[in-house]
């Protein structure tokens, strides 16, 4: 079984930083492309950044310049440094990951539970 694990959402103020990880775990060969996505009431589920096992990264519009997303291929783990938030960015974060988990086998996506990030203004 694979398991995504995120941790530090919370609550911060407009202008704030925060950093989210997760960790992808269980049995693993290979984590391929990985990314964050956010959702709001009402809304669908939204990228936010993603990054391939090369470090290749693409963002949505209104994070560019301000969210960072980086990996650490050895621990399996996804990161996103968000600066400068503001009270648009509040919302569920989602983690999602492509995992191979035998060599030659197919490559599953698999979601994390979630973790909150409210920004005050």
């Amino acid at each position: 079984q694979v398991q995504l694990v995120e941790s530090g959402g919370g609550l911060v103020q407009a202008g704030g930083s925060l950093r989210l990880s997760c960790a992808v775990s269980g049995s693993i060969f290979r984590v391929n492309t990985m990314g964050w996505y956010r959702q709001t009431p009402g809304n669908q589920r939204e990228l936010v950044a993603r990054i391939t096992i090369g470090g290749s990264t693409n963002y949505a519009d209104s994070v560019k310049g301000r969210f960072t997303i980086s990996r650490d291929n050895a621990k399996n783990t996804v990161y996103l440094q968000m600066n400068s938030l503001k009270s648009e960015d509040t919302g569920v974060y989602y983690c999602n990951a492509d995992v191979q988990t035998v060599r030659y086998g197919p490559v599953d996506n698999y979601w994390g539970q979630g973790t909150q990030v409210t920004v005050s203004s």
